[in-house]
């Protein structure tokens, strides 16, 4: 079967998808980089969802769980180093560097430098974040951290 999409409607989705990107790492540019946390009370869905364990759930709740990474990391440094879209999904591949120098999750400072990889995939509809679930190897970020033997 094939289907055919017109210029216009093509356009429109590639327009969507590239505003997506656009936004979507300006949001965790300034959140991550320049510690400006307030910026996800106008990027996250009232509703929002994120793929935790266990899930957190809803906008406030949202921004406490990454206020975390500002609050137990100094000298962060967060690097998209790939986006791709298609329509309301966006998946980032990406660099976070840091020193953990407060609490993080309720884990006291390690003054330990972290090096972390991974993948965000994330829903966004009328430009408001409604879902995300990061993927990224825990075992080698705690043992970064000095709380898992290598």
């Amino acid at each position: 079967m094939l289907i055919f999409v017109s210029t216009n409607s093509f356009g429109q989705k590639t327009d969507l998808a590239t505003k997506n990107i656009k936004n979507y790492n300006h949001v965790w540019d300034v959140v991550i980089n320049e510690g400006r946390i307030s910026i996800l009370d106008t990027a996250y869905a009232e509703n929002a969802m994120l793929h935790t364990t266990p899930a957190t759930m809803g906008k406030a709740n949202c921004i406490a769980y990454y206020n975390n990474y500002i609050t137990g990391f100094s000298n962060r440094q967060f690097t998209v180093k790939e986006s791709i879209a298609q329509g309301n999904k966006v998946v980032k591949y990406w660099n976070f560097k840091g020193k953990h120098t407060g609490s993080f999750f309720g884990i006291p400072a390690t003054n330990k430098e972290v090096n972390v990889i991974g993948c965000t995939i994330a829903t966004i509809v009328n430009g408001k974040i409604t879902e995300e679930q990061d993927f990224m190897d825990n075992l080698e970020f705690f043992r970064q951290l000095g709380l898992m033997a290598r």
